[in-house]
């Protein structure tokens, strides 16, 4: 579906892409893994700031996590291993219970969380909206046990006046900033806002398919027939929710409606917290988001990503069950075609579908909507040379084209 994207105001700005921060954060880099081959010529004095506050993992219990640790500025701002989930807190050791996301094109784009006119649920960030602003984003990350882990925003200033660029953000936000914490610590969330609105690495727009709406670059047989095929309702159907055309105002596409959906992610073993049989993360309502926990039709449901740079993604969904596009791709097309290929057999014999969702939200998985309206027996939505050509068509999503 397609909606209006409105932009995220200015005054909730300050505080808001302040820093979809943290989760964890990269490292330094360009091009061909997804980074940016665009330099930057300027930052302003707080964007500088922002940039050290990303970078510097002093600014942890650990002492060894920074925002970059996690969202890799060589893999577009998201992870560079292929774990489910990262570890973090004050030794490292403590998992997470979700993969990592891109931090690339969220700065203004994202609306803030809200439904629309027909009850469908739009915007916010994380993978389940909770966020209204970056900057509530950004708080969780910082403070969470599991990531960087300081115990209240006074711990985190105390280290941040600890730096070598402490006198720096005096300069910046005034001789006495340090004096209250709360206050520091909005304006470090600001500094590394300003870093990410300004450095144009976080939103190049550089891609092949950019070149290639441009009118300068020219996409080949198998991208063209993979494009034909993301945009077929019949076939692929990815358009349904990742736009691939211009917008109204000729603004190139991001990828995302910024809707949710519930599409039965298989179980991943390998997130600690599913050892246990009675959690289940429910993306929209709970367990991390708790406002919407009366609302059980949301149950499953989670944020439509921009498949901007997917071809570098290291992990795939909101719980990295997949560690290949391919793999993903054939999940897509073959999850109600061939279900014995994704889900656990159960003592009775029977195909355990859609076995992270308890019983009683089984009903909220699209099954509906292409590619995922077929059944046993029918064949899948995309063969796997037609699979193939999607892929070729996704990698022209990478930032950092140079035409040859």
């Amino acid at each position: 579906m397609r909606i209006s994207i409105a932009q995220t105001p200015t005054a909730a700005l300050f505080l808001s892409t302040a820093c979809l921060l943290a989760a964890c954060g990269g490292g330094g880099g360009e091009s061909a893994s997804g980074g940016s081959s665009v330099k930057v010529e300027e930052l302003s004095a707080a964007g500088v700031l922002g940039e050290q506050i990303f970078n510097d993992p002093s600014l942890s219990a650990s002492g060894q996590m920074s925002c970059a640790s996690c969202h890799n500025p060589n893999n577009a701002y998201a992870q560079s291993n292929a774990l489910a989930v990262q570890l973090g807190g004050p030794t490292l050791s403590t998992a997470g219970t979700r993969a990592v996301p891109s931090l690339k094109y969220l700065t203004t784009e994202t609306p803030p969380f809200h439904f629309e006119s027909d009850g469908t649920p739009v915007g916010g960030f994380n993978h389940d909206g909770r966020a209204q602003t970056l900057a509530e984003q950004a708080e969780r990350p910082l403070l969470s046990p599991n990531e960087m882990a300081n115990a209240s925003k006074s711990d985190f200033v105390n280290r941040l006046k600890q730096t070598g660029y402490a006198e720096q953000f005096r300069q910046v936000f005034g001789a006495g900033i340090f004096d209250t914490p709360d206050d520091a610590f909005a304006r470090a969330l600001f500094a590394i806002q300003q870093y990410q609105v300004e450095d144009p690495s976080f939103h190049p727009f550089d891609s092949k398919y950019d070149a290639f709406l441009a009118g300068t670059a020219t996409l080949t047989d198998a991208e063209l027939r993979g494009l034909a095929l993301f945009n077929r309702a019949d076939k692929g159907n990815c358009a349904a929710c990742h736009i691939s055309g211009k917008g109204s105002d000729g603004s190139p596409p991001l990828f995302t409606d910024f809707t949710y959906d519930n599409i039965g992610v298989p179980r991943n073993p390998d997130i600690p917290a599913n050892a246990d049989s009675t959690y289940f993360d429910l993306g929209l309502c709970g367990p991390v988001r708790t406002d919407l926990a009366d609302r059980p039709e949301l149950c499953g449901a989670f944020k439509v990503p921009t498949l901007r740079n997917v071809a570098t993604r290291k992990v795939f969904f909101h719980n990295g069950q997949f560690k290949t596009l391919k793999d993903a791709l054939r999940f897509y097309v073959r999850r109600d075609t061939n279900p014995e290929e994704f889900y656990p057999i159960g003592v009775d014999g029977k195909v355990q579908k859609f076995n992270d969702l308890p019983d009683q939200y089984q009903k909220n998985v699209n099954t509906t909507e292409g590619p995922y309206n077929r059944t046993i027996g029918m064949a899948p939505a995309l063969s796997e040379a037609e699979i193939d050509d999607v892929i070729a068509f996704l990698n022209t999503l990478t930032d950092g084209y140079t035409p040859r």
